[in-house]
């Protein structure tokens, strides 16, 4: 099964959270293994971690992916955009979704 990291915008977004747990649903309908950023790093959060502790750590998750999913908007998101250019370096597989949920 191949594992797929889901970066999208966070900052700014009311409904992120509903928004990440929608694109995991579908892409746990497909076959993948998620990992989701917002439910991993939710403690870290609420524990006060500081903006580039939580980029570090999405980081390493990044690593531990086959695929990164960018979610809609993501490219307004300075955090996502890093993550983008991260993924693309390591050479990881880059699927994209659409205003719609579907992937491509």
């Amino acid at each position: 099964m191949r594992i797929v990291y889901m970066s999208g915008p966070i900052t700014g977004i009311e409904d992120y959270a509903e928004r990440f747990e929608h694109t995991e649903g579908q892409l746990l309908e497909e076959g993948f293994i998620t990992i989701n950023p917002v439910r991993v790093n939710f403690h870290k959060v609420i524990a006060g971690a500081t903006y580039e502790e939580l980029m570090e750590r999405c980081l390493e998750m990044i690593d531990r992916a086959d695929v990164i999913c960018m979610l809609d908007g993501w490219k307004d998101s300075r955090g996502a955009n890093r993550e983008y250019g991260y993924a693309l370096a390591k050479g990881k597989q880059i699927i994209e979704e659409d205003h719609f949920g579907f992937f491509h």
